[in-house]
């Protein structure tokens, strides 16, 4: 079994995603990102299946997440709970965002197969969206494992939102679908970098969030740049209305990470444990503080309309 921390080198391990909006990303040729993604691929990719050690018991005096990034940090109530209640809140936490992370997954590999249906399949583009696809399908598995290892229910968003996200999985497309992508992928990179180098946090998990780190940061890099040639060209209408369908399934995707059940599972108080998240400005301001960088991006790309900025407000993204 290999170590339950494995820690890539940083000479091989992609750029987060934020740095991407280097020139060289910029002027990149046709091909040439998926092109230097599948050479990534080639050299660093992992199967969670042996990587990860799922033998041994899960031991509870660790975390299941940083607890700076609990909902409830910094709250009356956290400072009420013991160390042990904060420590099954996190890792119930983090088994909610584990599921989040399955359900969206899985949206996203229908809009990328359905990108490149009947493309040429010798090309990059193509060939790189297959591998993406097959590494989504290994982090799915590994997220419910994981979320199953830390004792946790299978967590689902709403029955609303998950009918919202069948309706958009089946219609978005082009620069809607790889911004959306974009999004989820850039919230959970940055949360999970944390988690992955702190050691209050199970090893296992460490281990979950590095794998998914380092492969998440070529998914991105490949939604930028598809974002970025599918909009090239694009009138105002079309960014008005893609920019609002972007903000909108951000908004669904992010308020369903952590579910209202997780509280009464670590043995809280339902009500005014969703009470104080939902007033916490700690949580409020690490979300918005570990998304500047796809502000940034988006508002590069002529996606930050006034009505998309209300949803990214209300969702706490800026």
């Amino acid at each position: 079994m290999a170590s339950s921390t494995v820690r890539p080198s940083t000479q091989d391990q992609p750029h987060h995603a934020s740095a991407d909006t280097s020139q060289e990303a910029d002027t990149s040729q046709e091909g040439d990102v998926s092109q230097r993604l599948l050479a990534s691929a080639a050299v660093l990719a992992y199967d969670p299946a042996t990587e990860v050690d799922w033998d041994t018991p899960l031991d509870t005096d660790h975390h299941g997440a940083s607890p700076e990034w609990s909902t409830l940090y910094g709250t009356a109530y956290w400072r009420e709970l013991t160390e042990a209640q904060r420590k099954e809140l996190t890792r119930q936490e983090a088994a909610s965002v584990a599921s989040t992370g399955i359900w969206f997954e899985m949206i996203l590999q229908q809009m990328v197969l359905r990108d490149v249906y009947a493309k040429d399949p010798t090309s990059a583009d193509v060939q790189w969206a297959l591998t993406e696809i097959a590494e989504e399908c290994r982090h799915s598995i590994m997220f419910a494992r994981g979320a199953r290892k830390l004792g946790a229910p299978p967590y689902r968003p709403k029955r609303f939102v998950v009918e919202l996200g069948r309706v958009f999985k089946t219609v978005a497309f082009g620069e809607a679908a790889y911004a959306a992508i974009l999004v989820a992928e850039e919230v959970l990179d940055v949360m999970q970098r944390d988690w992955m180098r702190d050691e209050r946090v199970a090893p296992f998990v460490r281990t979950i969030n590095n794998i998914h780190v380092v492969e998440e940061s070529r998914h991105m890099k490949f939604a930028r740049d598809q974002t970025r040639k599918r909009l090239k060209g694009a009138g105002p209408v079309r960014r008005q209305i893609n920019a609002f369908v972007v903000a909108v399934a951000s908004y669904y995707i992010v308020t369903s990470m952590v579910n209202r059940q997780v509280y009464a599972n670590a043995g809280l108080d339902e009500k005014r444990a969703l009470a104080e998240a939902k007033a916490n400005e700690h949580h409020k301001s690490m979300m918005r503080s570990s998304c500047s960088g796809l502000m940034e991006f988006l508002a590069s790309s002529r996606l930050l309309t006034g009505p998309a900025l209300a949803f990214y407000k209300r969702a706490h993204l800026i």
